[in-house]
């Protein structure tokens, strides 16, 4: 089976794992922007960033027989340095135009901060005047941070934004959110990440209590805990549990696939062969 993986940063990932990822049938994936383990203190490194995953990526990926598109984006978690948040934002257009970008992402919050809703509605307006596809990350819960109340505020201001809610991605949903993004027309990500987000048997669960229709499944894979073939290993959860063949490549291909194809920019190749690495030893 073909899968698409809707998001997936592979700007920290080997070779090793497009190999894999290619063995286990994924033939296509988009990488949102994210934060690289530190904060970033010049808009030309976020720039060099997007020209990484725009140019560079697509081209080792291609080697391995998976088709790389992106999302740009000042992610969340760099958004408390207002001026540099800005200074990026006003330099986004030539990345936004870039044939490889299919939405602007990840955006969304991070601590719920003024600085992140700031940094947040000044994207998502870029996003509505240009008819871009949307990518948006919920909080983590944590002791101080409570997810649902970070989708009840992304929702509330979705709805001021007044924008086609199916051109959005509500992703890394939990079973403490799905009603929520249930109520919208959003597209909702449910992300495989240990620890921090969810297994296969909890993507199981919650299928099977709010359906696969408008659903994405991703492994957010990164430099944590985490692993860019659990699509894979979620299709064989779904089918111990009942799922059929149709309803896993609805969930794992056409949803994905429907999605991103609201952009024109995204036509995947699924054909692209898997070239030998030995080839490229000196």
């Amino acid at each position: 089976m073909i899968i698409i993986e809707p998001h997936i940063h592979m700007y920290s990932r080997t070779t090793d794992d497009y190999t894999a990822m290619y063995r286990a049938g994924i033939r296509a994936c988009v990488e949102p922007s994210f934060w690289l383990g530190t904060n970033r203190r010049y808009a030309g490194t976020f720039w060099d960033y997007f020209r990484l995953i725009l140019d560079f990526e697509p081209t080792r990926a291609e080697r391995y027989g998976v088709d790389h598109f992106a999302c740009v984006a000042v992610n969340p978690k760099e958004a408390e340095d207002l001026a540099l948040a800005n200074e990026v934002i006003e330099g986004l257009e030539p990345y936004l135009d870039h044939p490889r970008c299919v939405a602007i992402g990840e955006i969304g919050f991070n601590l719920i901060t003024r600085h992140e809703e700031v940094v947040f509605q000044r994207q998502l307006e870029i996003a509505k005047a240009r008819n871009m596809l949307i990518l948006i990350h919920t909080p983590h819960d944590t002791p101080t941070v409570s997810k649902r109340m970070g989708v009840e505020r992304i929702l509330a201001i979705l709805r001021e934004l007044n924008y086609d809610e199916g051109r959005i991605i509500l992703d890394h949903n939990t079973e403490n959110t799905m009603d929520l993004a249930r109520k919208r027309p959003v597209w909702a990500g449910l992300t495989v990440y240990p620890y921090s987000k969810l297994n296969p048997a909890r993507v199981g669960d919650i299928l099977k209590k709010w359906g696969i229709e408008r659903t994405l499944v991703n492994s957010s894979a990164d430099w944590g805990v985490s692993d860019p073939t659990s699509l894979p290993k979620t299709a064989e959860q779904l089918r111990s549990i009942g799922y059929s063949e149709a309803q896993i490549r609805q969930l794992l291909f056409e949803n994905p696939m429907a999605f991103y194809r609201q952009e024109k920019r995204f036509e995947p190749r699924l054909d692209l062969p898997y070239q030998d690495p030995a080839q490229y030893q000196r």
